[in-house]
């Protein structure tokens, strides 16, 4: 039976790790937009030289256009018997072109699970804060809950640690009240529908890995 999978939950709330090791536990590929239109972009196809001209002037690319990406990747032979999409739907009109998407690609067996991550808006300054990351393999770290073995240096690459200049408690709240506006309606889009499960995401990593297994399972 063929599983979907999407995230939902404000910066910082571990997305990011918890769907790269849902990936690599179901076998599924792991799919973020960020990431995917970089790869257009770099290989020049025409949607990336579209997507270019937007992303070059400042603009964010068109819904369809994000669309018309997420779908031709949805529909590699490597998805077809699931996926975890990271970082879209960001708006209602990307989860409803999403769901066209999906009634195109899938037979009537697919299971669909919007999977939200709940926490507390404390916490996630914290993890904003301190968070680093490498410039070379974009592994994400935290000085707090998740440091380097070696002070500001990747575990993997050896090379040093960043921050951005954006993460800092003003910018964090900001940042957070966006998303709440636009992206939090989703919630109960998908509650609506009944595929909406909620994770409590507070905790340590491995803590909230054991609830998004329960979750799946």
């Amino acid at each position: 039976m063929k599983k979907e999978f999407i995230f939902l939950g404000p910066p910082a709330c571990g997305k990011g790790t918890q769907t790269n090791m849902l990936s690599e536990f179901l076998k599924f590929p792991h799919i973020d937009t960020g990431s995917l239109l970089r790869a257009e972009i770099a290989k020049e196809s025409e949607d990336g030289k579209i997507a270019k001209t937007f992303i070059d002037k400042g603009q964010l690319v068109p819904p369809e256009l994000v669309g018309n990406i997420i779908k031709n990747r949805l529909k590699e032979d490597d998805c077809k018997n699931g996926y975890v999409l990271d970082g879209y739907p960001r708006s209602l009109e990307q989860a409803r072109l999403l769901e066209k998407i999906n009634e195109e690609l899938d037979d009537n067996n697919a299971v669909f699970k919007a999977i939200y991550f709940d926490i507390d808006t404390e916490v996630l300054i914290e993890r904003i804060v301190h968070r680093q990351s490498c410039p070379k393999c974009g592994e994400i770290y935290n000085k707090k809950f998740k440091p380097s073995k070696v002070e500001n240096f990747c575990d993997k690459c050896n090379v040093e640690l960043k921050t951005r200049a954006d993460d800092n408690e003003e910018i964090a709240k900001a940042r957070f009240e966006t998303y709440y506006n636009e992206t939090a309606p989703l919630i109960k889009f998908y509650q609506d529908k009944g595929v909406l499960c909620k994770i409590d995401a507070n905790g340590t990593i491995e803590e909230v890995w054991q609830r998004l297994l329960n979750i799946i399972e």
